[in-house]
């Protein structure tokens, strides 16, 4: 049986219970929804809130390296801690506050599989009191690792070499009814549509029901079977803020060992407000007139997944 590239950064909601008091170890939870934290959470836990932890209050970018630093050494950990990500809507801001972790040069990040839904399906105790306080770590941040990083004028270039891109945001999105997810405000963006090229393999195509990932068959399938990835081209995912791409290229560099695959954080908030930007509309992934392919067809019965577009 196939197994994950890296399966080292997988731990289970066993091993996250029996680490828990482990000084080596620092747990963090992130979530879309910020009350869930106060609700309960993994006892030892510390909260790491994407949006005023993570992202500068002025710029449209994340922290520098020296708040980074900050926050870290704030949350009693240092550069050799080990960090085990978790969260709501099967990690995906788990996988998110990870990928910003390691772009700034964090070595041990691991994601706990299944986030919350799989440790309150396991029964384990939620602790409802106030986040721990840890003693102050020293930490020193790296220069951003620009290598899982896409930007604009890049992921421009990329498209008009025809390299692969891959859209993770529900049908509704890629195809341009939707400006957002279905149930959410549709704002953020003056066009719907997707980068033309782009493949549209929603995220949360690549999680079970119980929040945990599928198994390397089942994403080599999705993936590079289906979609027709490969691992010898750079591949850049976006969604609408950089979130939900940050899972899928997760599952893309570790879980299924792509060299070359960056996160485009900028994603369609930043794509769909550019003047003059090429866009796509539909299902058809490749620019007008040049006809169909097999990731049409994937594009296709995603868009008539149902269960697909709600859970994204």
């Amino acid at each position: 049986m196939a197994k994950y590239a890296h399966p080292e950064v997988l731990v289970s909601t066993d091993w996250v219970d029996q680490h828990k008091q482990d000084s080596s170890v620092r747990i963090v939870e992130s979530d879309e929804d910020l009350l869930l934290y106060q609700q309960g959470h993994v006892p030892g836990a510390v909260k790491i809130d994407w949006q005023n932890d993570l992202q500068d209050q002025l710029v449209r970018d994340y922290i520098d390296k020296d708040r980074f630093a900050e926050l870290c050494a704030s949350k009693g950990i240092s550069n050799d801690t080990t960090v085990v990500f978790y969260g709501d809507k099967n990690n995906w801001w788990a996988t998110y506050a990870l990928w910003v972790f390691k772009l700034y040069g964090h070595e041990k990040c691991l994601i706990m599989n299944g986030g919350r839904k799989r440790w309150e399906l396991d029964g384990r105790a939620w602790d409802r009191g106030a986040e721990p306080q840890y003693p102050r770590a020293n930490y020193v941040a790296k220069e951003p690792d620009l290598s899982i990083r896409a930007f604009r004028d890049e992921v421009f270039k990329h498209q008009k070499q025809g390299k692969p891109l891959v859209d993770v945001r529900s049908p509704g999105e890629y195809t341009g009814e939707l400006l957002h997810m279905p149930d959410y405000p549709q704002e953020g963006a003056l066009r719907g549509g997707h980068i033309p090229g782009a493949a549209n393999v929603p995220w949360s195509r690549a999680v079970n029901d119980d929040g945990t990932f599928k198994s390397a068959k089942e994403l080599e399938a999705l993936y590079v079977k289906d979609c027709g990835l490969s691992r010898r081209t750079p591949v850049v995912a976006y969604c609408r803020i950089g979130e939900r791409s940050s899972h899928t290229w997760f599952v893309l560099k570790y879980l299924l060992g792509f060299p070359k695959v960056k996160n485009y954080d900028g994603s369609w908030t930043e794509w769909g407000n550019l003047v003059g930007m090429p866009i796509a509309k539909g299902v058809d992934p490749r620019p007008a007139g040049q006809g169909t392919s097999k990731s049409t067809d994937q594009a296709k019965t995603a868009a008539d997944s149902t269960s697909a577009a709600n859970a994204s």
